[in-house]
Parts: structure tokens; C-alpha cells; sequence
């Protein structure tokens, strides 16, 4: 018996999300039954991240104990082969025994993307927000300048366990322009339940004029009383890194 960890990448569209929930489709779920094929047991997989309905991932990780008597490289093999189309596993090595990939991650990225076009578009749709008016990025950007740093993020999200704290360290947080696509890209120690998907609603507000930089500052100053906008929809949002002790995921 042997402990793996995985990289996994997933089109979170079909998805009730990544945790295993009876009644529901799930990513979790679908990687079990896979590794089920395989000789491991059915019991709850370690993950790095649980995401939410809807949401995509570039690099997700997880980790399972199973015994298997051939290279790592046919492992993955065999896995690729099992898992449905919508989910991959791009990278799996061995891990040492001790190793979860929740526990032991120092930092999680997270992608969120915008288009801003007058005009539908189905097929980009499927992984971005369409805004229009384009909201303002220079003011966006400005805002989202007050986001680094060790503070308490309660107006944007709640805690994963009653009574737990909302305090997190926030590494990066900016827009980036690609073409006609804004991109919002948060680096954290860990996040809130929807913090990112809420500080990207509320970001939007600032950018199209409902909110001030300064109402803003104002929720990362008071927490407990302030209320941020409604979370952005789960589609734009896409998981692409947890980082790990000596680097990479």
C-alpha cells in the first residue's frame, strides 16, 4: 500500500461540485468509482480544495493510498483511461505517507475570468462571466490593491467549520487584460467558503460604479458589519494551483 498524489483538472460544468454527495454527480465521486476499478476501496478521498457546483479546475490535488505493483506512469495511465471526459489527471507521483494535500498546501490560485462584449458567446461563455457595459479595470484593479496582506475577510465569505475564524493571507490579487477577456487572479494561504467568487462580485461593483474604492476598503476594515456584493457566478471561476512545501503542486 502506497500513498499518490495527483494532480486533476475538471470541467466543473456538470458537476455538483467536488465533494462525494449521495444523489449527485461530483468529481469526488467520479474519481472513486474510477479508483474503485483499480483495487481501492470507496472510502472519501483527501483533496486540496472542495469547490463549488459549477466550478473548473486546472489543478486540483488530491491524494489516496493504493496498492499497485506497476510504475507511476501506468497508474496514470489506467486512471486517464477510466475517468470520465470532463475530468484528467495530468500529473501523479508518489507522496510519502504523512502527505494531504488540504493540511500541507502554502498557497491555492485562483483564476477568475470576465468577457466583456456587447454580444453573446456560447462557447467562451462556458468558462467566463460576459459583462457589459466593460466595467472599469483601472478602478477594479485599484481596489483590489487593498486585498494582500493577513486581514480578516468575513464581509466575503464564511468560515468552513462553525466557531473557525475568517482570517486569511491574501499573497496576490490584480486584473489582468487578455484581449477582450478580464482576468482576476487571488493568491491565498487558504479562502473562505465563496470569498473569491464574492470578492470578484463585489470588485464588478466597483468597476461598473455601484461601489466606491472606498465602501470597499471599508469591508476588509469592518467585517462584521459590512455586507459585500453576491458572489459572482461559479463558471468563470477555475482552480489553477495549490502550491506546496519546496514548490509546485
Amino acid at each position: 500500500m502506497a500513498r499518490y498524489q495527483a494532480t486533476i483538472a475538471y470541467d466543473g460544468t456538470a458537476f455538483w461540485g467536488f465533494q462525494a454527495q449521495p444523489g449527485f454527480r461530483t468529481v469526488e465521486g467520479e474519481l472513486r468509482s474510477a479508483l474503485g476499478q483499480l483495487g481501492r476501496g470507496d472510502e472519501p478521498l483527501l483533496a486540496g480544495g472542495r469547490t463549488d457546483a459549477g466550478v473548473h479546475a486546472a489543478g486540483q490535488v488530491i491524494a489516496f493510498d493504493l496498492a499497485w505493483a506497476h510504475p507511476d506512469g501506468e497508474l496514470q495511465r489506467a486512471l486517464n483511461a477510466l475517468l470520465p471526459g470532463d475530468i484528467a489527471c495530468p500529473v501523479l507521483r508518489g507522496a510519502g505517507g504523512d502527505f494531504h494535500p488540504r493540511y500541507h498546501a502554502i498557497k491555492r490560485c485562483y483564476r477568475y475570468r470576465v468577457i466583456t462584449a456587447p454580444w453573446p458567446d456560447p462557447l467562451r461563455e462556458r468558462y467566463a462571466m460576459r459583462v457589459w457595459p466593460a466595467p472599469d479595470m483601472d478602478a477594479m484593479a485599484g481596489a483590489a490593491r487593498d486585498l494582500p496582506g493577513k486581514k480578516d475577510f468575513g464581509a466575503f465569505g464564511s468560515a468552513p467549520r462553525e466557531g473557525s475564524h475568517t482570517v486569511r493571507t491574501v499573497f496576490r490579487a490584480e486584473w489582468l487584460r487578455k484581449d477582450e477577456d478580464l482576468e482576476f487572479w487571488i493568491e491565498a494561504d487558504a479562502f473562505l467558503f465563496r470569498m473569491v467568487r464574492t470578492i470578484t462580485g463585489t470588485l464588478l461593483q466597483v468597476g461598473n460604479g455601484r461601489l466606491s474604492g472606498e465602501a470597499f476598503r471599508a469591508l476588509l476594515a469592518t467585517p462584521p458589519e459590512g455586507r459585500a456584493a453576491p458572489p459572482a457566478p461559479a463558471h468563470g471561476l477555475c482552480l489553477m494551483q495549490i502550491e506546496y512545501p519546496g514548490g509546485g503542486p
